[in-house]
Protein backbone atom coordinates (compact mmCIF):
# COMPACT_ATOMS: atom_id res chain seq x y z
CA UNK A 1 0.00 0.00 0.00
CA UNK A 2 2.91 2.50 0.54
CA UNK A 3 4.78 1.20 -2.38
CA UNK A 4 0.83 2.23 -4.45
CA UNK A 5 0.96 5.49 -2.77
CA UNK A 6 4.43 6.08 -3.19
CA UNK A 7 4.42 6.74 -7.05
CA UNK A 8 1.21 8.73 -7.24
CA UNK A 9 2.82 10.94 -4.52
CA UNK A 10 5.84 11.12 -7.01
CA UNK A 11 4.29 11.87 -9.87
CA UNK A 12 2.24 14.67 -7.74
CA UNK A 13 5.67 16.01 -6.21
CA UNK A 14 7.24 15.64 -9.93
CA UNK A 15 4.05 18.01 -11.20
CA UNK A 16 4.45 20.32 -8.52
CA UNK A 17 7.88 20.69 -8.97
CA UNK A 18 7.63 20.91 -12.72
CA UNK A 19 4.86 23.87 -12.50
CA UNK A 20 6.99 25.96 -9.80
CA UNK A 21 9.97 25.21 -12.00
CA UNK A 22 8.37 26.60 -15.05
CA UNK A 23 7.00 29.13 -13.48
CA UNK A 24 10.18 30.48 -11.93
CA UNK A 25 11.53 29.86 -14.88
CA UNK A 26 9.46 31.69 -17.28
CA UNK A 27 9.68 34.82 -14.51
CA UNK A 28 13.40 34.69 -15.02
CA UNK A 29 13.16 34.42 -18.80
CA UNK A 30 10.84 37.15 -19.15
CA UNK A 31 12.44 40.32 -20.12
CA UNK A 32 12.98 43.59 -17.74
CA UNK A 33 10.29 46.17 -19.05
CA UNK A 34 11.82 48.80 -21.31
CA UNK A 35 11.42 52.27 -20.94
CA UNK A 36 8.23 53.79 -22.19
CA UNK A 37 8.23 55.05 -25.60
CA UNK A 38 6.78 58.26 -25.98
CA UNK A 39 3.61 58.02 -27.95
CA UNK A 40 3.16 58.67 -31.16
CA UNK A 41 0.59 61.39 -32.15
CA UNK A 42 -2.17 60.65 -35.01
CA UNK A 43 -4.77 61.85 -37.00
CA UNK A 44 -6.07 65.05 -35.65
CA UNK A 45 -4.09 65.29 -33.24
CA UNK A 46 -1.19 65.14 -34.55
CA UNK A 47 -2.24 67.57 -37.47
CA UNK A 48 -2.73 70.45 -34.19
CA UNK A 49 0.36 69.91 -33.34
CA UNK A 50 1.76 70.25 -36.84
CA UNK A 51 0.05 73.72 -37.51
CA UNK A 52 0.97 74.73 -33.85
CA UNK A 53 4.70 73.96 -34.74
CA UNK A 54 4.31 75.12 -37.95
CA UNK A 55 3.03 78.70 -36.32
CA UNK A 56 6.13 78.79 -34.16
CA UNK A 57 8.57 78.65 -37.10
CA UNK A 58 6.81 81.07 -38.63
CA UNK A 59 6.53 83.84 -35.73
CA UNK A 60 10.39 83.01 -35.00
CA UNK A 61 11.14 83.30 -38.80
CA UNK A 62 9.30 86.63 -38.70
CA UNK A 63 10.43 88.23 -35.58
CA UNK A 64 14.04 87.46 -37.45
CA UNK A 65 13.43 88.76 -40.74
CA UNK A 66 12.06 92.27 -38.83
CA UNK A 67 15.21 92.03 -36.60
CA UNK A 68 17.47 91.51 -39.55
CA UNK A 69 16.00 94.48 -41.04
CA UNK A 70 16.90 96.83 -37.99
CA UNK A 71 20.31 95.56 -38.48
CA UNK A 72 20.45 97.08 -42.11
CA UNK A 73 19.29 100.14 -40.95
CA UNK A 74 21.21 100.14 -38.34
CA UNK A 75 23.85 100.23 -40.34
CA UNK A 76 22.74 101.95 -43.63
CA UNK A 77 21.91 105.04 -41.51
CA UNK A 78 25.40 104.93 -39.56
CA UNK A 79 23.93 104.47 -36.02
CA UNK A 80 27.14 102.85 -35.12
CA UNK A 81 27.21 104.20 -31.74
CA UNK A 82 24.10 101.69 -30.53
CA UNK A 83 25.33 97.71 -30.04
CA UNK A 84 23.15 95.77 -32.17
CA UNK A 85 21.62 93.54 -29.13
CA UNK A 86 20.87 96.45 -27.31
CA UNK A 87 18.54 97.75 -30.69
CA UNK A 88 17.56 94.00 -31.02
CA UNK A 89 16.00 93.99 -27.21
CA UNK A 90 14.70 97.02 -27.11
CA UNK A 91 13.05 95.92 -30.46
CA UNK A 92 11.85 92.78 -28.69
CA UNK A 93 10.19 94.61 -26.16
CA UNK A 94 7.88 96.75 -28.80
CA UNK A 95 7.07 93.70 -29.91
CA UNK A 96 6.11 91.85 -27.31
CA UNK A 97 4.13 95.55 -26.19
CA UNK A 98 2.26 95.64 -29.93
CA UNK A 99 1.62 91.61 -29.56
CA UNK A 100 -0.12 92.52 -25.95
CA UNK A 101 -2.14 94.84 -27.30
CA UNK A 102 -3.17 92.76 -30.54
CA UNK A 103 -4.19 90.15 -27.64
CA UNK A 104 -5.49 92.52 -25.81
CA UNK A 105 -8.29 93.74 -28.35
CA UNK A 106 -8.89 89.86 -29.01
CA UNK A 107 -7.32 89.92 -32.74
CA UNK A 108 -5.10 87.24 -32.23
CA UNK A 109 -4.05 84.91 -29.95
CA UNK A 110 -0.15 83.91 -30.07
CA UNK A 111 0.66 83.25 -26.53
CA UNK A 112 1.86 80.18 -27.55
CA UNK A 113 4.23 81.19 -30.59
CA UNK A 114 5.82 84.08 -28.13
CA UNK A 115 6.35 81.95 -25.08
CA UNK A 116 10.37 81.20 -25.41
CA UNK A 117 11.17 77.05 -24.97
CA UNK A 118 14.46 76.54 -22.94
CA UNK A 119 14.75 73.36 -24.82
CA UNK A 120 14.78 75.17 -28.43
CA UNK A 121 17.44 77.06 -26.72
CA UNK A 122 20.00 74.82 -25.40
CA UNK A 123 19.16 72.04 -28.62
CA UNK A 124 19.22 74.62 -31.46
CA UNK A 125 20.15 78.33 -30.70
CA UNK A 126 23.19 77.78 -27.88
CA UNK A 127 25.08 75.01 -29.70
CA UNK A 128 26.14 77.05 -32.53
CA UNK A 129 26.72 79.96 -30.66
CA UNK A 130 28.99 78.33 -28.37
CA UNK A 131 30.97 76.16 -31.02
CA UNK A 132 31.44 79.49 -33.31
CA UNK A 133 32.59 81.54 -30.09
CA UNK A 134 35.12 78.55 -29.46
CA UNK A 135 36.68 78.37 -33.21
CA UNK A 136 36.97 82.07 -33.27
CA UNK A 137 39.31 81.80 -30.38
CA UNK A 138 42.39 81.30 -32.62
CA UNK A 139 42.69 85.64 -33.21
CA UNK A 140 44.92 87.46 -30.91
CA UNK A 141 46.58 85.84 -27.67
CA UNK A 142 44.25 83.49 -26.04
CA UNK A 143 46.79 80.52 -25.24
CA UNK A 144 49.44 83.11 -24.33
CA UNK A 145 46.56 84.34 -21.21
CA UNK A 146 45.08 80.22 -21.07
CA UNK A 147 46.13 80.59 -17.30
CA UNK A 148 44.67 84.02 -16.66
CA UNK A 149 41.34 83.24 -18.63
CA UNK A 150 41.08 80.25 -17.00
CA UNK A 151 41.10 81.30 -13.55
CA UNK A 152 38.79 83.90 -14.16
CA UNK A 153 36.02 81.64 -15.71
CA UNK A 154 36.27 78.89 -12.89
CA UNK A 155 37.25 80.18 -10.25
CA UNK A 156 36.11 83.70 -10.68
CA UNK A 157 32.90 82.38 -11.60
CA UNK A 158 32.82 79.58 -8.76
CA UNK A 159 33.36 83.02 -6.51
CA UNK A 160 30.43 84.88 -8.10
CA UNK A 161 27.79 82.06 -7.35
CA UNK A 162 28.86 81.22 -4.38
CA UNK A 163 28.69 85.26 -2.90
CA UNK A 164 25.03 85.75 -4.68
CA UNK A 165 23.98 82.28 -4.03
CA UNK A 166 25.14 82.17 -0.06
CA UNK A 167 24.08 85.97 0.25
CA UNK A 168 20.51 84.99 -1.16
CA UNK A 169 20.27 82.38 1.45
CA UNK A 170 21.04 84.68 4.29
CA UNK A 171 19.27 87.50 3.24
CA UNK A 172 16.23 84.97 2.86
CA UNK A 173 16.67 83.42 6.48
CA UNK A 174 17.63 86.98 7.97
CA UNK A 175 13.55 87.96 6.17
CA UNK A 176 15.00 90.68 4.49
CA UNK A 177 13.85 89.09 1.23
CA UNK A 178 11.88 86.09 -0.18
CA UNK A 179 13.57 82.80 1.33
CA UNK A 180 14.80 80.31 -0.70
CA UNK A 181 16.73 77.16 0.42
CA UNK A 182 20.47 76.57 -0.49
CA UNK A 183 19.99 74.65 -3.06
CA UNK A 184 17.96 77.07 -4.90
CA UNK A 185 19.84 80.00 -4.07
CA UNK A 186 22.96 78.29 -5.17
CA UNK A 187 21.57 77.77 -8.68
CA UNK A 188 19.99 81.01 -9.35
CA UNK A 189 24.19 82.19 -7.94
CA UNK A 190 25.46 80.05 -10.73
CA UNK A 191 22.72 80.99 -13.50
CA UNK A 192 23.05 84.74 -12.87
CA UNK A 193 27.06 84.45 -12.74
CA UNK A 194 26.90 83.72 -16.65
CA UNK A 195 28.23 86.77 -18.41
CA UNK A 196 27.79 87.91 -22.11
CA UNK A 197 29.57 91.12 -22.68
CA UNK A 198 28.47 91.37 -26.54
CA UNK A 199 27.99 95.07 -26.25
CA UNK A 200 31.47 95.18 -24.56
CA UNK A 201 33.40 93.13 -27.00
CA UNK A 202 31.95 95.38 -30.03
CA UNK A 203 33.37 98.57 -28.00
CA UNK A 204 36.47 97.40 -27.18
CA UNK A 205 37.20 96.18 -31.29
CA UNK A 206 35.82 99.84 -31.92
CA UNK A 207 38.01 101.75 -29.50
CA UNK A 208 41.33 99.00 -30.31
CA UNK A 209 41.53 99.05 -26.50
CA UNK A 210 44.65 96.42 -24.92
CA UNK A 211 44.58 93.09 -27.43
CA UNK A 212 44.91 91.64 -23.52
CA UNK A 213 42.14 93.47 -21.82
CA UNK A 214 40.12 91.99 -25.26
CA UNK A 215 40.92 88.74 -25.02
CA UNK A 216 40.85 88.14 -20.99
CA UNK A 217 37.32 89.57 -21.47
CA UNK A 218 36.19 87.70 -23.94
CA UNK A 219 37.92 84.42 -23.30
CA UNK A 220 36.31 84.36 -20.24
CA UNK A 221 33.21 85.05 -20.81
CA UNK A 222 32.75 82.09 -23.66
CA UNK A 223 34.42 79.53 -20.73
CA UNK A 224 32.16 81.37 -18.08
CA UNK A 225 29.17 80.32 -20.22
CA UNK A 226 29.80 76.66 -19.98
CA UNK A 227 31.05 76.82 -16.04
CA UNK A 228 28.05 78.70 -15.32
CA UNK A 229 25.92 75.83 -16.90
CA UNK A 230 27.72 73.61 -15.58
CA UNK A 231 27.36 74.77 -11.87
CA UNK A 232 23.34 75.09 -12.50
CA UNK A 233 23.43 71.59 -13.48
CA UNK A 234 24.87 70.66 -9.77
CA UNK A 235 22.36 72.44 -8.08
CA UNK A 236 19.67 71.12 -9.96
CA UNK A 237 21.23 67.39 -9.50
CA UNK A 238 21.35 68.10 -6.04
CA UNK A 239 18.23 69.84 -5.85
CA UNK A 240 16.22 66.34 -7.31
CA UNK A 241 17.98 64.28 -4.97
CA UNK A 242 16.84 63.99 -1.35
CA UNK A 243 19.80 65.38 1.24
CA UNK A 244 18.04 65.39 4.00
CA UNK A 245 20.04 63.27 5.86
CA UNK A 246 23.27 64.37 4.65
CA UNK A 247 25.25 66.87 6.12
CA UNK A 248 26.93 70.32 4.51
CA UNK A 249 29.91 68.76 4.23
CA UNK A 250 28.76 65.83 2.54
CA UNK A 251 27.00 67.67 0.24
CA UNK A 252 29.47 70.12 -0.75
CA UNK A 253 32.00 66.93 -1.63
CA UNK A 254 29.24 65.33 -3.65
CA UNK A 255 28.61 68.73 -5.72
CA UNK A 256 32.16 68.69 -6.12
CA UNK A 257 32.49 65.48 -7.53
CA UNK A 258 30.01 66.16 -9.58
CA UNK A 259 31.03 69.39 -11.18
CA UNK A 260 34.89 67.93 -11.96
CA UNK A 261 33.33 65.05 -13.71
CA UNK A 262 31.05 67.21 -15.93
CA UNK A 263 33.62 69.95 -16.43
CA UNK A 264 36.39 67.85 -16.81
CA UNK A 265 35.23 64.76 -18.85
CA UNK A 266 32.92 67.24 -20.62
CA UNK A 267 36.15 69.15 -21.56
CA UNK A 268 38.06 65.69 -22.40
CA UNK A 269 35.16 64.57 -24.69
CA UNK A 270 35.27 67.98 -26.52
CA UNK A 271 38.92 68.15 -26.74
CA UNK A 272 39.07 63.86 -28.00
CA UNK A 273 36.69 64.74 -30.75
CA UNK A 274 38.43 67.60 -32.39
CA UNK A 275 41.76 65.98 -32.35
CA UNK A 276 39.88 62.90 -34.05
CA UNK A 277 38.56 65.52 -36.20
CA UNK A 278 42.02 66.88 -37.19
CA UNK A 279 43.43 63.19 -37.87
CA UNK A 280 40.20 62.29 -40.31
CA UNK A 281 40.43 65.33 -42.17
CA UNK A 282 44.43 65.18 -41.87
CA UNK A 283 44.48 61.56 -44.04
CA UNK A 284 41.34 61.56 -45.69
CA UNK A 285 42.03 64.72 -48.26
CA UNK A 286 38.82 66.26 -48.70
CA UNK A 287 40.67 69.51 -50.35
CA UNK A 288 39.16 68.13 -53.89
CA UNK A 289 35.64 68.22 -52.85
CA UNK A 290 34.88 71.14 -50.58
CA UNK A 291 31.31 69.82 -50.14
CA UNK A 292 32.00 66.53 -48.94
CA UNK A 293 35.04 68.71 -46.54
CA UNK A 294 32.56 70.98 -45.21
CA UNK A 295 30.00 68.72 -44.24
CA UNK A 296 32.16 66.54 -42.00
CA UNK A 297 32.75 69.78 -40.49
CA UNK A 298 29.15 70.35 -39.70
CA UNK A 299 29.24 66.79 -38.50
CA UNK A 300 32.04 66.82 -36.25
CA UNK A 301 30.80 70.49 -34.96
CA UNK A 302 27.73 69.31 -33.39
CA UNK A 303 28.66 65.48 -32.75
CA UNK A 304 30.35 66.00 -29.34
CA UNK A 305 27.05 68.36 -28.07
CA UNK A 306 24.87 64.83 -28.40
CA UNK A 307 27.36 62.72 -27.64
CA UNK A 308 27.68 64.49 -24.52
CA UNK A 309 24.29 65.32 -23.48
CA UNK A 310 23.99 61.81 -24.27
CA UNK A 311 25.84 60.16 -21.58
CA UNK A 312 24.92 62.88 -19.00
CA UNK A 313 28.01 65.44 -19.58
CA UNK A 314 27.61 68.72 -20.65
CA UNK A 315 26.86 69.14 -24.15
CA UNK A 316 27.83 73.29 -24.17
CA UNK A 317 31.19 71.92 -22.32
CA UNK A 318 31.98 69.87 -24.90
CA UNK A 319 31.32 71.64 -27.78
CA UNK A 320 33.81 74.47 -26.71
CA UNK A 321 36.63 72.70 -26.50
CA UNK A 322 35.77 70.77 -29.66
CA UNK A 323 35.13 74.45 -31.44
CA UNK A 324 38.52 75.35 -29.85
CA UNK A 325 40.56 72.24 -30.96
CA UNK A 326 38.98 72.00 -34.08
CA UNK A 327 39.85 76.50 -34.69
CA UNK A 328 43.58 74.88 -34.27
CA UNK A 329 44.19 72.12 -35.91
CA UNK A 330 41.35 70.92 -37.93
CA UNK A 331 41.10 73.83 -39.72
CA UNK A 332 44.32 73.77 -41.43
CA UNK A 333 43.63 70.75 -42.93
CA UNK A 334 41.07 72.27 -44.91
CA UNK A 335 40.94 74.09 -48.46
CA UNK A 336 41.21 77.27 -48.50
CA UNK A 337 37.67 77.31 -49.89
CA UNK A 338 36.14 75.20 -46.65
CA UNK A 339 38.07 77.81 -44.68
CA UNK A 340 36.46 80.98 -45.88
CA UNK A 341 33.03 78.85 -46.26
CA UNK A 342 33.30 77.82 -42.39
CA UNK A 343 34.17 81.32 -41.24
CA UNK A 344 31.29 82.58 -42.83
CA UNK A 345 28.53 79.76 -42.31
CA UNK A 346 29.08 80.25 -38.37
CA UNK A 347 29.44 83.75 -38.66
CA UNK A 348 26.01 84.10 -40.25
CA UNK A 349 24.46 81.24 -37.73
CA UNK A 350 25.95 82.49 -34.83
CA UNK A 351 24.47 85.69 -35.57
CA UNK A 352 20.67 84.82 -36.17
CA UNK A 353 21.50 82.54 -32.94
CA UNK A 354 22.39 85.30 -31.17
CA UNK A 355 19.62 87.68 -32.40
CA UNK A 356 16.68 85.14 -32.12
CA UNK A 357 17.59 85.46 -28.42
CA UNK A 358 17.72 88.69 -27.65
CA UNK A 359 14.51 89.49 -29.55
CA UNK A 360 12.67 86.28 -27.42
CA UNK A 361 14.40 88.41 -24.38
CA UNK A 362 12.18 91.12 -24.95
CA UNK A 363 9.41 89.42 -25.91
CA UNK A 364 9.09 88.10 -22.56
CA UNK A 365 8.92 90.99 -20.64
CA UNK A 366 5.04 90.60 -22.07
CA UNK A 367 5.06 86.96 -22.69
CA UNK A 368 6.33 85.67 -19.20
CA UNK A 369 4.25 85.36 -16.22
CA UNK A 370 5.89 87.64 -13.67
CA UNK A 371 6.10 88.09 -10.06
CA UNK A 372 8.16 90.94 -8.94
CA UNK A 373 9.43 92.08 -5.77
CA UNK A 374 11.62 94.87 -5.89
CA UNK A 375 13.65 94.04 -2.69
CA UNK A 376 14.50 90.94 -3.98
CA UNK A 377 15.91 92.67 -7.62
CA UNK A 378 17.24 95.39 -5.58
CA UNK A 379 19.78 92.86 -3.31
CA UNK A 380 20.31 90.25 -6.37
CA UNK A 381 21.92 93.35 -8.34
CA UNK A 382 23.92 94.63 -5.60
CA UNK A 383 25.03 91.28 -4.95
CA UNK A 384 25.81 90.29 -8.39
CA UNK A 385 28.03 93.31 -8.96
CA UNK A 386 29.56 92.49 -5.36
CA UNK A 387 30.33 88.95 -6.84
CA UNK A 388 31.80 90.35 -9.65
CA UNK A 389 33.95 92.57 -7.63
CA UNK A 390 35.11 89.50 -4.84
CA UNK A 391 35.78 87.56 -8.19
CA UNK A 392 37.98 90.26 -10.60
CA UNK A 393 40.35 92.58 -8.19
CA UNK A 394 41.66 89.91 -5.92
CA UNK A 395 42.10 87.32 -8.75
CA UNK A 396 44.03 89.96 -11.08
CA UNK A 397 46.09 91.13 -8.01
CA UNK A 398 47.19 87.39 -7.68
CA UNK A 399 47.68 87.24 -11.29
CA UNK A 400 49.97 89.83 -11.62
CA UNK A 401 52.83 88.58 -9.35
CA UNK A 402 52.88 86.09 -12.40
CA UNK A 403 52.40 87.90 -15.57
CA UNK A 404 54.86 89.92 -17.56
CA UNK A 405 51.87 91.86 -18.86
CA UNK A 406 50.56 93.74 -15.77
CA UNK A 407 46.32 93.98 -15.48
CA UNK A 408 46.59 97.74 -14.32
CA UNK A 409 43.59 98.79 -11.96
CA UNK A 410 41.60 100.46 -15.07
CA UNK A 411 41.87 97.06 -16.89
CA UNK A 412 40.24 95.65 -13.61
CA UNK A 413 37.73 98.15 -13.34
CA UNK A 414 36.63 97.56 -17.20
CA UNK A 415 36.69 93.94 -16.51
CA UNK A 416 34.53 94.26 -13.39
CA UNK A 417 31.88 96.57 -15.50
CA UNK A 418 31.82 94.38 -18.47
CA UNK A 419 30.04 91.48 -16.78
CA UNK A 420 26.67 92.27 -18.25
CA UNK A 421 24.32 89.29 -18.18
CA UNK A 422 22.98 88.00 -21.44
CA UNK A 423 20.44 85.20 -22.77
CA UNK A 424 22.14 82.07 -21.35
CA UNK A 425 20.71 83.53 -17.84
CA UNK A 426 17.26 84.10 -19.09
CA UNK A 427 17.02 80.38 -20.82
CA UNK A 428 19.26 78.79 -17.65
CA UNK A 429 16.03 80.50 -15.24
CA UNK A 430 13.57 79.00 -17.50
CA UNK A 431 14.92 75.46 -17.30
CA UNK A 432 15.00 75.30 -13.59
CA UNK A 433 12.42 72.78 -12.20
CA UNK A 434 11.59 75.06 -9.11
CA UNK A 435 8.54 74.22 -6.50
CA UNK A 436 5.98 76.11 -5.90
CA UNK A 437 5.29 78.25 -9.47
CA UNK A 438 5.58 81.36 -7.31
CA UNK A 439 9.15 80.25 -6.64
CA UNK A 440 10.09 79.75 -10.33
CA UNK A 441 8.31 82.89 -11.32
CA UNK A 442 10.09 85.44 -9.06
CA UNK A 443 13.95 83.90 -10.11
CA UNK A 444 12.30 84.37 -13.39
CA UNK A 445 11.47 87.51 -13.18
CA UNK A 446 14.48 88.51 -11.13
CA UNK A 447 16.65 87.37 -14.17
CA UNK A 448 15.01 89.43 -16.17
CA UNK A 449 14.96 92.78 -14.83
CA UNK A 450 19.20 92.07 -13.99
CA UNK A 451 19.50 91.30 -18.00
CA UNK A 452 18.43 93.86 -19.07
CA UNK A 453 19.37 96.49 -16.21
CA UNK A 454 23.44 95.06 -17.70
CA UNK A 455 22.48 95.11 -21.20
CA UNK A 456 20.49 98.47 -21.48
CA UNK A 457 21.94 100.53 -18.62
CA UNK A 458 25.66 99.46 -18.19
CA UNK A 459 26.17 97.90 -21.70
CA UNK A 460 24.86 101.26 -22.66
CA UNK A 461 27.54 103.00 -20.76
CA UNK A 462 30.53 101.42 -21.42
CA UNK A 463 31.42 103.27 -24.17
CA UNK A 464 31.92 106.91 -22.54
CA UNK A 465 32.94 105.09 -19.27
CA UNK A 466 35.83 103.71 -21.33
CA UNK A 467 37.07 107.20 -22.63
CA UNK A 468 36.56 108.55 -19.15
CA UNK A 469 38.96 106.38 -17.75
CA UNK A 470 41.66 106.50 -20.86
CA UNK A 471 41.86 102.60 -21.66
CA UNK A 472 42.18 102.93 -25.25
CA UNK A 473 45.79 104.50 -25.69
CA UNK A 474 46.53 107.87 -27.55
CA UNK A 475 46.72 106.34 -30.89
CA UNK A 476 42.77 104.42 -30.20
CA UNK A 477 42.09 108.10 -29.25
CA UNK A 478 43.03 109.68 -32.09
CA UNK A 479 40.74 106.84 -34.32
CA UNK A 480 37.86 107.34 -31.64
CA UNK A 481 37.42 110.70 -33.15
CA UNK A 482 36.49 109.05 -36.50
CA UNK A 483 33.46 107.23 -36.99
CA UNK A 484 33.32 104.90 -33.65
CA UNK A 485 31.57 101.33 -35.14
CA UNK A 486 29.85 98.63 -33.14
CA UNK A 487 28.08 97.05 -35.60
CA UNK A 488 29.45 93.54 -35.64
CA UNK A 489 27.55 92.68 -38.57
CA UNK A 490 28.82 95.06 -41.08
CA UNK A 491 32.69 94.15 -39.85
CA UNK A 492 31.89 90.71 -39.78
CA UNK A 493 30.53 90.34 -43.93
CA UNK A 494 33.88 93.23 -44.68
CA UNK A 495 36.38 91.24 -43.66
CA UNK A 496 37.85 87.29 -44.30
CA UNK A 497 40.36 86.73 -41.73
CA UNK A 498 43.30 86.23 -43.25
CA UNK A 499 45.49 85.13 -40.36
CA UNK A 500 43.20 81.75 -40.30
CA UNK A 501 44.17 80.48 -43.34
CA UNK A 502 46.71 78.10 -43.27
CA UNK A 503 49.33 79.45 -46.05
CA UNK A 504 52.29 77.95 -44.41
CA UNK A 505 54.75 75.36 -46.08
CA UNK A 506 56.90 72.93 -44.18
CA UNK A 507 59.84 74.91 -44.61
CA UNK A 508 57.87 78.46 -43.78
CA UNK A 509 56.29 76.73 -40.31
CA UNK A 510 59.83 75.60 -39.23
CA UNK A 511 61.38 79.48 -39.66
CA UNK A 512 58.37 81.01 -38.77
CA UNK A 513 57.53 78.66 -34.96
CA UNK A 514 60.05 75.96 -34.64
CA UNK A 515 63.33 77.61 -34.85
CA UNK A 516 61.87 80.39 -32.27
CA UNK A 517 63.27 81.04 -28.93
CA UNK A 518 61.03 82.30 -27.18
CA UNK A 519 58.72 80.06 -27.17
CA UNK A 520 57.77 78.14 -23.83
CA UNK A 521 55.84 75.38 -21.93
CA UNK A 522 52.45 74.72 -24.27
CA UNK A 523 53.28 76.75 -26.66
CA UNK A 524 56.66 74.72 -26.88
CA UNK A 525 55.10 71.30 -27.01
CA UNK A 526 52.40 72.19 -29.48
CA UNK A 527 55.02 73.93 -31.99
CA UNK A 528 57.56 71.18 -31.96
CA UNK A 529 55.28 68.17 -32.10
CA UNK A 530 51.49 68.12 -31.45
CA UNK A 531 50.84 70.66 -34.37
CA UNK A 532 53.03 68.85 -36.76
CA UNK A 533 51.05 65.47 -35.85
CA UNK A 534 47.94 66.71 -36.25
CA UNK A 535 47.95 69.43 -39.25
CA UNK A 536 48.91 69.14 -42.95
CA UNK A 537 51.91 70.89 -43.88
CA UNK A 538 51.40 72.59 -47.43
CA UNK A 539 53.71 71.94 -49.95
CA UNK A 540 54.17 74.40 -52.81
CA UNK A 541 51.86 72.41 -54.77
CA UNK A 542 49.20 72.14 -52.67
CA UNK A 543 49.25 76.22 -52.81
CA UNK A 544 49.37 76.38 -56.36
CA UNK A 545 46.18 74.17 -56.37
CA UNK A 546 44.72 76.17 -54.03
CA UNK A 547 45.01 79.30 -55.75
CA UNK A 548 43.92 78.17 -58.87
CA UNK A 549 40.58 76.42 -57.00
CA UNK A 550 40.17 79.83 -55.46
CA UNK A 551 40.66 81.73 -58.68
CA UNK A 552 38.47 79.60 -60.68
CA UNK A 553 35.83 79.59 -58.44
CA UNK A 554 35.77 83.72 -58.48
CA UNK A 555 35.88 84.25 -62.51
CA UNK A 556 32.94 81.44 -62.47
CA UNK A 557 31.45 83.56 -60.27
CA UNK A 558 32.15 86.69 -62.20
CA UNK A 559 31.02 85.30 -65.19
CA UNK A 560 27.52 83.90 -64.43
CA UNK A 561 27.20 87.80 -62.38
CA UNK A 562 28.18 89.43 -66.34
CA UNK A 563 25.83 87.18 -68.24
CA UNK A 564 23.27 88.43 -66.27
CA UNK A 565 19.51 87.24 -66.66
CA UNK A 566 20.04 87.34 -70.44
CA UNK A 567 22.38 83.94 -69.73
CA UNK A 568 24.60 84.08 -72.77
CA UNK A 569 27.45 87.06 -73.58
CA UNK A 570 26.08 87.12 -76.88
CA UNK A 571 23.37 88.81 -75.63
CA UNK A 572 25.38 90.68 -73.84
CA UNK A 573 27.20 91.86 -77.10
CA UNK A 574 24.33 92.56 -79.13
CA UNK A 575 23.09 95.05 -76.34
CA UNK A 576 26.30 97.01 -76.80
Amino acid sequence: MAGEEFPNMTHEGFNVTLHTTLVVTTKLVLPTPAKPILPVQTGEQAQQEEQSSGMTIFFSLLVLAICIILVHLLIRYRLHFLPESVAVVSLGILMGAVIKIIEFKKLANWKEEEMFRPNMFFLLLLPPIIFESGYSLHKGNFFQNIGSITLFAVFGTAISAFVVGGGIYFLGQADVISKLNMTDSFAFGSLISAVDPVATIAIFNALHVDPVLNMLVFGESILNDAVSIVLTNTAEGLTRKNMSDVSGWQTFLQALGYFLKMFFGSAALGTLTGLISALVLKHIDLRKTPSLEFGMMIIFAYLPYGLAEGISLSGIMAILFSGIVMSHYTHHNLSPVTQILMQQTLRTVAFLCETCVFAFLGLSIFSFPHKFEISFVIWCIVLVLFGRAVNIFPLSYLLNFFRDHKITPKMMFIMWFSGLRGAIPYALSLHLDLEPMEKRQLIGTTTIVIVLFTILLLGGSTMPLIRLVDIEGAKARRRGRKDVNLSKTEKMGNTVESEHLSELTEEEYEAHYIRRQDLKGFLWLDAKYLNPFFTRRLTQEDLHHGRIQMKTLTNKWYEEVRQGPSGSEDDEQELL
